[in-house]
């Protein structure tokens, strides 16, 4: 598979293979600078974007990934089994994956100004069952949509702090995702498939963070909206996220969290010409809307002492699942939630 930027047609593997060797040089730059005390719970947990700020000429670096595994289908509340599906659909997906590795890097130009970009590079596979039981599966993998935000504090007083997310993702992930089925070789592949939102989106958010002694909290509301239409004719849903959270630390080096996670996302405005939303849920763009509710709870890491080679690496997992899902379906489920990531700053 191959993503395209302006024209110019890129090769993922190889510009993955690239990104690692710089971000791997940029760490070993950077062991042996850092300069500041942090505890466990300072941070929110690793599945949380945008938490915090940095003082003036800090630089923190972090790798996450990411996991989401998608089973079965849903209308509403209700499960639908697969025979359900195929009364209306020839085909019907049954089970999806999606791998993704975040590479970021935050910079604070001033106390009150905290400058985040975003690199994520997408693998997702999907299963598939037609009427005559045929099963099959597709994939696409490439660089996503790259984001450039910006922090800026505007309170702080002593344990607690609001600052505003204002930033914009750039329509770098491909949607001209293609792979062979049953039916034909080299299809367009549905919306969730897609590697990217092919429009300049807009991220506008505020977060709060509070801390008093060994327990740390936040929260964080956060809009995304779609800034025109992309060239095949559609534009993403615009999505919207409410995020609670908690810690507490149990030592100097880790943490316990737990957090809530609202999201709603609207149903795709427009429609690809390529796709037939007669013959697969997932090419109707009028089956795309979710509102959805998970809890998820985390282990944070920070190692405190050792060689400055490690000393001041955040390790970090989250594991989670939803409590609450209504999905305008047909529509694959979310059952699992996993995020592992690292951050060091300096």
């Amino acid at each position: 598979m191959h993503s395209y930027i302006k024209g110019f047609c890129i090769n993922p593997a190889s510009l993955y293979a690239k990104f690692i060797s710089c971000f791997v040089f940029l760490i070993l730059l950077s062991a042996g600078n850092f300069s500041f005390a942090a505890l466990p719970e300072d941070h929110a947990p690793i599945g949380v974007m945008g938490d915090h700020t940095h003082k003036a000429g800090e630089i923190m670096l972090s790798y996450r990934y990411m996991y989401m595994k998608m089973d079965g289908n849903r209308d509403g509340t209700n499960n639908l089994s697969r025979e359900e599906v195929l009364e209306d659909f020839p085909v019907t997906p049954v089970d999806m994956d999606v791998q993704m590795h975040m590479f970021g890097a935050m910079y604070a130009p001033t106390d009150y100004i905290t400058l985040m970009f975003m690199v994520p590079y997408i693998k997702k596979s999907m299963d598939h069952v037609t009427r005559s039981g045929a099963r099959f599966e597709t994939n696409s993998e490439g660089f996503g949509d790259i984001k450039s935000t910006g922090l800026f504090r505007v309170f702080y007083k002593k344990d607690h702090q609001i600052h505003l997310n204002l930033g914009m993702s750039f329509p770098t992930g491909s949607i001209d995702e293609r792979d062979d089925t049953p039916a034909a070789d080299n299809v367009i592949l549905p919306y969730p498939m897609q590697l990217g939102s092919g429009t300049f989106d807009l991220i506008l958010g505020t977060t709060y963070l509070g801390k008093s002694g060994i327990f740390s909290w936040g929260g964080q509301v956060l809009g995304t909206i779609r800034l025109g239409e992309n060239d095949r004719d559609y534009s993403l849903g615009n999505k919207i996220e409410v995020i609670t959270w908690g810690a507490l630390r149990l030592n100097d080096w880790v943490s316990l969290s737990s957090r809530l996670d609202w999201t709603g996302l609207q149903n795709i405005d427009g429609a690809d010409p390529a796709l037939n939303p007669d013959m697969v849920p997932t090419a109707d763009p009028d089956l795309r809307s979710i509102k959805r509710l998970d809890a998820l709870f985390g282990i944070n890491f920070i190692n405190q002492a050792g060689p400055k080679l490690v000393k001041g690496h955040r390790l970090a997992v989250e594991v989670g699942f939803p409590l609450y899902q209504k999905l305008r379906g047909p529509q694959l489920e979310t059952d699992l939630i996993v995020t592992a990531g690292w951050q060091y700053a300096f």
